[in-house]
């Protein structure tokens, strides 16, 4: 991201009401709002922008947005874990999970103030 479209949005972010959790809907309504956007555009610019990101790390690529953050796949080893009920001991299967690390810009716009 520029740094124009980053001033646009932290402006945008300011009108957006206070909420707990940012929904699909949420963002199609904020576009709706902010560009003037019929709904049925809203919700097919969120949902190819969020396909885009599932069908990247779907093929093993990472994503990079700038000034955001960027989205990368590991791969977790198998290992030995404990019931915490019983305290029984259990095999827990490798996995692949996605991993997010914070961009410098976002990361001193929420934690380092």
């Amino acid at each position: 991201m520029t740094r124009i479209s980053l001033l646009c949005l932290e402006n945008q972010m300011e009108t957006m009401e206070t909420m707990e959790t940012l929904t699909k809907a949420d963002l199609s309504k904020h576009l709706i709002e902010n560009l003037e956007l019929a709904k049925k555009d809203a919700d097919i610019l969120v949902n190819s922008f969020l396909d885009s990101i599932v069908g990247s790390l779907h093929r093993g690529e990472g994503v990079e947005l700038r000034g955001f953050g960027s989205f990368r796949l590991r791969d977790r080893k198998a290992r030995q874990g404990r019931n915490p009920r019983s305290g029984q001991s259990i095999h827990v299967p490798p996995k692949r999970v996605v991993y997010f690390k914070l961009g410098k810009e976002l990361r001193s716009r929420l934690i380092d103030d």
